[in-house]
């Protein structure tokens, strides 16, 4: 019976993959995601214009650059593994919930980025990421978004609609009727409105009106559930 040294148990096939590996293009990938990831980090926070700034998320963006360029290299020198790594990868599933559409954005960018550095593309992965940091840096911290809002009214009794409406339309730029609920004793309205230059003052004079039980103002984000 021959004996069995320890180099013929990983002759077959780990001293192979070994010899293909290159550390100095692995490290040279690696630290270009780590760049690129401090620059989205601080694009981001740049550009942050929520009320609570997540810090955690933002870190977690140049983790997501590093850890995706890392698998990228992992499954670029072998088609089974990367299968694997596929089917692994599909079960995945993220719970966090997503409040503002462009943190998916940024989390696209890291992913990219990531993509790019471990398939050795530095250049172009450099280059993409001067021109989006460029167009996010100018359109979000220039361009002013107005935000509507959700205005609420209940009142006691149909007549009263008339004056809300006429309330509403000389106070606000645009308005829209989003729903209308009656019940006995008791009616509610809810607009969408766009107020001028963050005017709410016409709220109050709606709390006024003879029959208004309460007019409530509400920040909204385009989505409306019935």
């Amino acid at each position: 019976m021959d004996n069995i040294t320890f180099t013929d148990i990983f002759k077959s096939s780990f001293l192979e993959k070994t010899s293909s590996f290159s550390i100095i293009d692995s490290l040279l990938g690696l630290l270009a995601a780590f760049f690129i990831g401090l620059f989205i980090y601080w694009v981001y926070k740049k550009t942050f214009s929520g009320v609570i700034y997540s810090h955690t998320f933002n870190i977690t963006l140049i983790v997501m650059t590093m850890a995706t360029a890392l698998i990228i290299m992992g499954i670029s020198s072998n088609i089974l593994l990367s299968l694997g790594m596929v089917g692994a990868l599909s079960i995945v599933r993220f719970r966090t919930p997503i409040k503002d559409p462009m943190d998916i954005v940024y989390i696209f960018w890291a992913i990219v980025t990531g993509i790019l550095c471990g398939a050795g593309f530095i250049p172009l992965a450099v280059l993409g990421a001067v021109l989006i940091g460029l167009v996010l840096l100018l359109f979000i911290n220039k361009v002013k978004v107005e935000n509507p809002y959700l205005l609420v009214v209940r009142y006691d009794e149909a007549a009263i609609e008339a004056p809300i409406e006429r309330v509403v339309a000389e106070h606000a730029r645009k308005h829209s009727i989003k729903s209308k609920s009656v019940m006995p004793g008791s009616h509610e309205i809810t607009y969408e409105v766009r107020i001028k230059q963050n005017d709410m003052n016409f709220v109050n004079i709606l709390s006024h009106i003879d029959g208004v039980e309460s007019a409530i103002m509400l920040s909204y984000d385009g989505n409306f559930t019935a």
